[in-house]
């Protein structure tokens, strides 16, 4: 079957033809009539099976078919949940109408407000967003979608799962109530049909594959491991393997940070990227992933929606996701468009519980393969991830192991643990040289005006060191001195712990949501300015 064959006029079928394509995938072969038709559409399919171009084509012919009446406006409006899968989907609409007359647009959070303005004021025929960014806009009435004519909702399940739908109910309002609404989804749930059910019209139903099921191209296996030697294994296995372009899932964005820094350390090229890095960061890393000149990109969740690479060969689950249907998204970076590739991941003990669960999900055990020289100690006892994986976990809630506890958990989400320690003996050692002398240490300082903070909270409270173990009665002092102390040495550490004080406060500062990976991320502190004002998103 050809692409011509689907009811797409000479110009699309021409720019597919260039793009190398030359038969329709199954997702493409049913979504394209059904799109064309003009009805309400839900699809699911597994990510890399073309689902992209399955929509952006018919909409193409669409608008094409049908000018546009009066004045110029959008219309149709692509919903995605994170600027990568938004970037990518725009760039595809360009390349597909490459030779018709249509002008698109992408707009996301993470960037300048401003240039994306003048550009919506040249009135876009498609525009590709993420909702907070939209909602944004929307707020500084610099777009108008009272005349979009069709809506698609692409990785509907992610947008859910990121906690985007206050927003695209927000959205929908915005809508004229007549459009045709198209709805893609790599995974199903409960949630998926309920929205679907509020959305749709009498939608046709498209699957083409078992729901959450993951590509048969795709080889998977488990190696287990110590949780100690997960980053000797990986090395072993990229050096012995001679692995080039390898996609790396971590759970949590300082766990990538310290990957790729110790990659780097052993001679493997390798970047990071997640929610912390600027948009031109992450950019930029993506390029040169893509481009085969980095050989190892260590990713968070957010990516695994916006990494579209052809014949990506090794993706490598560092840690388990803690959502089963993460794992779904995080291996279909590979295998994509029927090409063949492999997805390894390195289980230690405490992810037992999360491997079954996702052995259930995918409804197929997975081959475990032990690696010699790291077996696993079969005496090992496993620990509670959250307090392994993330120390932002007490960061989050002060409550919860405060005093010096928190404080080291604290330098360590910053990478400053060596500092802290230092100035905790430091400290200690001066608190036994006054222990005993109460508000009169305080008296003693008060002539030195470095100290003289110091020594009035020693006066209060006898030391950090003494009012942490205590819990409750010095919780609150100790952690104030540890922010304030954080504040003062250098601008980096001074903003981090400005942005964890304001995180509870604002959550219109935040880059991408994502409640289940910790992906939350002020943007203020990817660009040095200054909040912007409360009711706006960056997205």
């Amino acid at each position: 079957m050809s692409f011509a064959s689907l009811g797409l006029n000479e110009a699309l079928v021409r720019a597919v033809t260039e793009l190398g394509y030359t038969e329709p995938t199954p997702i493409q072969t049913q979504a394209i009539p059904a799109i064309l038709s003009g009805g309400d559409l839900m699809a699911g399919a597994q990510t890399g099976t073309g689902k992209t171009a399955g929509f952006t084509l018919p909409i193409l012919q669409r608008l094409t078919e049908t000018p546009r009446e009066g004045a110029p406006r959008i219309r149709a409006l692509i919903l995605t949940p994170t600027r990568e899968l938004a970037a990518q989907v725009e760039e595809s609409v360009r390349n597909y109408g490459k030779h018709v007359k249509l002008k698109s647009l992408v707009i996301f959070g993470g960037v300048a407000i401003n240039p994306q303005i003048d550009k919506l004021k040249k009135k876009p025929d498609i525009l590709v967003a993420t909702p907070g960014r939209l909602l944004d806009h929307a707020s500084q009435g610099t777009v108008d979608l009272s005349g979009v004519e069709i809506l698609v909702l692409d990785e509907a399940d992610r947008m859910l799962d990121m906690g985007f739908i206050h927003d695209i109910k927000k959205v929908l309002a915005l809508l004229p109530e007549k459009r045709q609404n198209l709805l893609f989804s790599a995974t199903f749930s409960d949630d998926i049909k309920a929205l679907a059910d509020k959305l749709l019209d009498k939608p046709a139903l498209i699957e083409v594959a078992r729901r959450n099921a993951t590509a048969d191209s795709i080889a998977q296996k488990v190696h287990p491991v110590d949780r100690d030697k997960k980053r000797q294994l990986l090395t072993h296995l990229i050096k012995q393997h001679n692995w080039f372009q390898v996609l790396v899932f971590t759970r949590t964005k300082h766990g990538a940070n310290r990957l790729a820094e110790q990659l780097c350390k052993e001679d493997v090229p390798a970047l990071a990227i997640h929610g912390n890095k600027s948009q031109g960061a992450r950019t930029r890393a993506l390029s040169e992933f893509k481009a085969g000149t980095l050989q190892v990109l260590v990713a968070t969740d957010i990516a695994a929606r916006g990494i579209d690479i052809d014949e990506l060969p090794h993706v490598v689950n560092y840690e388990l996701p803690n959502v089963p249907e993460d794992y779904v998204h995080r291996i279909g970076r590979t295998g994509r468009a029927g090409a063949e590739g492999e997805a390894i991941s390195l289980v230690c003990v405490d992810e037992l519980k999360l491997l079954t669960d996702i052995e259930k999900l995918i409804k197929r055990d997975l081959p475990k393969q032990v690696i010699e020289g790291f077996e696993p100690d079969p005496h090992a006892k496993p620990e509670p991830i959250q307090l392994r994986s993330g120390q932002r976990q007490q960061q989050r809630n002060p409550r919860q192991g405060g005093g010096r506890g928190q404080g080291q958990q604290q330098a360590q989400g910053q990478g400053e643990a060596r500092a802290q320690d230092g100035q905790r003996q430091q400290q200690s050692r001066k608190q036994r040289q006054g222990q005993g002398q109460g508000g009169g240490q305080g008296q003693q300082n008060q002539g030195q005006r470095g100290n003289q903070q110091q020594g009035r909270k020693q006066g209060q409270g006898q030391g950090q060191g003494q009012q942490q173990p205590r819990g409750q009665q010095g919780k609150g002092r100790g952690q104030q001195q540890q922010q304030s102390q954080g504040q003062g040495q250098g601008g980096n550490r001074g903003t981090r712990n400005g942005n964890v004080e304001h995180r509870g406060k604002d959550t219109s500062m935040w880059d991408e949501r994502q409640p289940a990976s910790n992906e939350n991320t002020p943007v203020s502190s990817l660009f040095g300015m200054p909040p912007r004002r409360s009711t706006g998103r960056h997205h």
